[in-house]
């Protein structure tokens, strides 16, 4: 059995003013998707500053879709009772699900305005978010959140204010999974031009494997519980529409043609 590392959620306190670590890793994120982002500009056509845009229109979908969607599909009651606890991001609670209904709504306004093919922006962007996935479920582990079910692994650990028992370190198993090796795959994956919705359908069924998989591990929230046949979560039932998506979309990307690099006219190189 492993011990709970003991890591203060607040990283800087000065007074009344405190950093937490859970906002930090949005910023980890950003900055990261921002600079891979520029490497790959010249794939779309498009230069430095309108990768600061796109991220730009990438955070505000993030904050407001995945502090909305956690609200409404987990929190409900807790908004309702306070209304303020909205507001309150650094505490935790934001919902992958909503966040990437943000996203794509943002991605759609982004599309338009110049004038690009949105399932090529969405491959283009899809590459850049799992970074900053890993480091939110960092986030959510250092804020003692999504604890495991018991275990006797090696691995496992008391969780704090949950007993002795050990469990699961399921933020971990995220961090792992849609964070390093959704990046690896999707990175390496995209190093050439691929048939138009391929890259954004891997993207969908990946996470949707790999959050459907960590869910046979991790508590359900203790006031939604088990939300049919004693073991489906309401992750579960989230990420399903997810890994159908990423089927159809892979599907249609079979009869689309391969995206070329606007820069390569030129002679850009780049990752």
């Amino acid at each position: 059995m492993m011990q709970y590392p003991n890591i203060d959620p607040v990283a800087i306190s000065l007074g009344p003013f405190t950093i937490h670590w859970y906002g930090l890793m949005y910023v980890v994120g950003f900055v990261a998707a921002w600079w891979l982002g520029r490497l790959r500009a010249h794939r779309l056509g498009l230069s430095h500053d309108d990768i600061g845009d796109l991220i730009f229109y990438g955070a505000v979908g993030v904050v407001l879709g995945g502090r909305l969607g956690y609200a409404l599909f987990y929190g409900a009651e807790q908004w309702l009772a306070d209304p303020f606890w909205l507001l309150r991001i650094w505490e935790g609670g934001m919902s992958f699900h909503g966040g990437l209904i943000g996203v794509l709504v943002a991605a759609w306004v982004f599309a338009r305005r110049k004038r690009l093919d949105f399932f090529r922006l969405t491959d283009f962007i899809a590459p850049l978010v799992p970074i900053g996935l890993g480091a939110g479920r960092i986030g959510n582990f250092i804020n003692h959140e999504l604890p495991g079910r018991v275990s006797e692994l090696p691995w496992a650990m008391p969780f704090p204010h949950m007993g002795p028992e050990p469990r699961h370190p399921t933020a971990l198993y995220e961090f792992a999974l849609e964070g390093v090796v959704l990046f690896a795959v999707l990175w390496w994956l995209s190093r050439e031009p691929r048939r138009t919705g391929l890259i954004s359908g891997l993207f969908l069924l990946l996470y949707g494997v790999f959050r459907f998989a960590v869910e046979f591990v991790r508590l359900p929230d203790p006031h939604i519980g088990f939300i049919a046949f004693g073991w489906v979560t309401m992750g579960m039932a989230l990420t399903l529409p997810m890994m159908v998506a990423g089927v159809v979309l892979i599907g249609w990307s079979r009869r689309q043609p391969v995206a070329s690099r606007q820069g390569e006219s030129q002679g850009v190189k780049g990752a």
